[in-house]
């Protein structure tokens, strides 16, 4: 017996964007913030990213660190070319928009910035904050030290988060924007195919026993595995030390730690100098011979960037449940 493949719905940009405020709004957030989010999250969807699109208002509701009490971010110490952002337990796409913000203006002015971030928690889709960098003709770097969800070689247990890394570059045309998850497996699609049940590929988790599973909620009481082996985990462990760096320590749970640095490229090369140059070796890697079959040689963020502008003109396609669930939120809307 064949098996109906779940119902979804499309919503144009507009649509989508008034139930994630509507649903943001339900579940407790003001308006200026719930734009802040529902703008990183349709950004993400309009990429084809759908797990970190609509469905991750669903993950901060069902958070428990939302239940907690949240105060006004603030910095807990400053030079001209750093900060250390205590982020109130507000939500990490909140406190990485203004971490993001303050590194932009430190970097314009002093040509470099490092900012971290602590007490925050689930910061989004990494690219968007290196991608605002880039487009700031600065070249960013962020980095995620999160909560243990993966296990290293050998484990049968979680010891250390998935832990992304995101580059942003101006460039001649579009930024270059590089965003990797240290884990063979996202820590939201995960969260993503749990919600809905969808199996997980082979090879990516583990049981709580620690034997390999496709199960997604056996793997969420489980654990992931770090991406390429031994060297996945060394880059893990290398963001997890970042992490500590931007204030993990400081948390009660020890978990979540953000770090973004940018700089001004005119610290080495003049700025259209740089962007050129950039421009030209990205053209020689496209350039580079094919094997048969392969019809283009895709840099990293183009087929992001590709889907954004198809989206925005098509709308986004979501799973009917999420839809359903956020306009049971969208409800409770008090404004």
């Amino acid at each position: 017996m064949s098996i109906a493949a779940p119902a979804r719905i499309r919503l144009g940009v507009a649509q989508a964007q008034r139930l994630a405020v509507g649903a943001l709004r339900g579940i407790g957030y003001a308006e200026p913030q719930a734009r802040i989010l529902a703008d990183h999250m349709i950004d993400a969807a309009l990429c084809g990213y759908e797990y970190s699109g609509l469905p991750k208002i669903l993950q901060i509701a069902d958070s428990p660190k939302r239940r907690q009490p949240v105060v006004p971010m603030r910095e807990i110490r400053a030079t001209p070319v750093s900060a250390l952002i205590d982020g109130g337990n507000h939500s990490g796409m909140l406190a990485m928009d203004h971490a993001t913000d303050v590194a932009i203006a430190k970097a314009r002015e002093h040509g470099f910035a490092l900012v971290g971030v602590t007490n925050s928690w689930m910061s989004g889709r990494s690219a968007y904050y290196v991608e605002r960098i880039a487009r700031a003709d600065l070249v960013g770097m962020h980095t995620v030290g999160s909560a243990s969800l993966v296990a290293p070689p050998g484990a049968a247990g979680p010891a250390y988060g998935t832990n992304p890394i995101a580059f942003g570059f101006p460039s001649d045309g579009d930024p270059l924007v590089i965003d990797v998850s240290t884990a063979a497996f996202p820590g939201t699609e995960l969260d993503f195919h749990n919600m809905l049940g969808l199996p997980l590929p082979a090879g990516v988790a583990l049981d709580p026993a620690g034997h390999p599973t496709t199960d997604p909620a056996a793997a969420r009481q489980g654990a992931l595995l770090p991406f390429g082996g031994h060297k996945g985990f060394a880059i893990g462990l290398a963001m997890q030390a970042l992490g500590v760096l931007a204030g993990s320590g400081m948390n009660a749970a020890k978990d979540y730690g953000y770090l973004v640095i940018a700089m001004r490229p005119d610290l080495l090369l003049p700025l259209e100098d740089f962007k050129r140059d950039l421009a030209d070796m990205l053209a020689r890697v496209k350039a580079a011979p094919r094997q048969p079959g392969t019809a283009e040689i895709r840099l990293p963020g183009e087929r992001a960037r590709r889907a954004r502008e198809l989206a925005r003109q098509q709308g986004i396609e979501i799973d009917l449940r999420v839809h359903d669930r956020l306009a049971q939120l969208a409800v409770r809307d008090p404004g």
